[in-house]
């Protein structure tokens, strides 16, 4: 049976000794060295061929992220599953970006650690139940803090003041808004601090700049 060869990449040995001990008893997995650095990494990866590089992201020299890119231009057939104490959708998005299959937090479980190996030794895409957690609540956050701002837009404004905003953004002053709109300016004065309050901005400039990124 051939094993899956694995390179261990982490600044800390305390951490090369946890994952080896966890791993050493894996009947088809087998930890063929190990690196402190990403240079080191790069090294270590022409000389034994590992399979799988389990890589952490913060280290001396080189990081993770940075070695990552240069390994798979240089030994295309190395999988990189990223370890990592990172919750950061910035941080998962920049792992695949740059050529990692996989992505777990450190605190994850033996059995979720072979799952992650496996699978991206196959070739298939992984993300550790945490990090999946944390992306899909980011994702969900986003959406419906999008969707809140379309909504306090559509149902909070008045026709009147989309109008008003659609000449503020067109860069009308009081004078010329009240005559188009036939209202007095102290009516443009207050539909305007009416917007400011809605919008959460300050200021008549800071009302100009929204009205025109959201093309009123």
């Amino acid at each position: 049976m051939n094993k899956i060869k694995i390179l261990i990449v982490d600044d800390h040995l305390l951490v090369r000794t946890g994952i080896t001990s966890l791993l050493k008893d894996v009947v088809d997995i087998e930890i063929i060295g190990e690196a402190e650095n990403g240079r080191d990494a790069i090294k270590k990866t022409g000389e034994l061929k590992p399979d799988v590089i389990l890589m952490d992201i913060s280290m001396p020299e080189i990081s993770g992220l940075e070695a990552t890119p240069k390994i798979k231009l240089l030994f295309p057939d190395t999988k990189i599953l990223i370890l990592t104490m990172h919750e950061n959708e910035e941080y998962v998005l920049s792992a695949f970006k740059l050529g990692a299959m996989g992505i777990l937090h450190k605190n994850v479980s033996k059995e979720e650690l072979i799952t992650a190996i496996k699978n991206v030794y196959a070739g298939k895409r992984y993300f550790g139940a945490s990090i999946s957690q944390m992306v899909i609540e980011n994702m969900v956050q986003k959406f419906d803090e999008s969707s809140f701002i379309k909504e306090k837009e559509k149902m909070v404004l008045t026709k009147r003041e989309k109008e008003v905003l659609h000449f503020v953004a067109s860069g009308l002053s009081n004078q010329e808004i009240a005559d188009t709109l036939e209202i007095s300016t102290r009516t443009v004065d207050s539909h305007k601090s009416n917007l400011m309050q809605k919008l959460n901005v300050k200021t008549s400039a800071a009302l100009a700049k929204y009205a025109i990124e959201n093309n009123f």
